[in-house]
């Protein structure tokens, strides 16, 4: 289990501890003192991260010529009536995020097939597309 802290600090600036390393997240300017990236780009980066780990592990577990996995996200929003593969209410907002992966090394078609499923595995993918439940203590202090 993972356990992160974040603390208020200078105007909307946020101190983040994840184990042992610390960073800050922040707004853009204008909001914020753009001191880090904004809580989007957080969760976009930790989807990132997670999807070139697990093809990484994957591909030096099958001893592939992955030499190098680019991933770019971004983030948007729609309202489930222009989304054509959303089945929600159609006044329902739907988050998009878009992954464009690239993949480095001398790979079969079969391979880069494989690797991209691989990505669509890694576990924050699957916290992203399942039903998550956010539960919220109030404590003291």
């Amino acid at each position: 289990m993972s356990v992160v802290i974040a603390r208020s600090s200078t105007n909307v600036q946020v101190e983040i501890t994840a184990g042992r390393h610390h960073f800050v997240a922040d707004e853009p300017l204008g909001v914020g003192d753009d001191a880090g990236p904004n809580p989007y780009e957080l969760l976009l980066s930790a989807l990132g991260a997670c999807k070139v780990m697990t093809v990484q592990m994957y591909a030096r577990r099958k001893l592939w010529p992955l030499e190098g996995v680019r991933v770019s996200l971004s983030s948007s929003w729609v309202h489930a009536r222009d989304c054509e593969d959303c089945e929600s209410d159609p006044d329902a907002r739907v988050d998009i995020i878009e992954v464009r992966i690239g993949f480095q090394g001398d790979l079969t078609a079969e391979q880069l097939q494989r690797l991209t499923e691989m990505s669509e595995r890694c576990p924050v993918h699957q916290t992203l597309t399942s039903e998550t439940k956010i539960r919220t203590v109030v404590e003291s202090g």
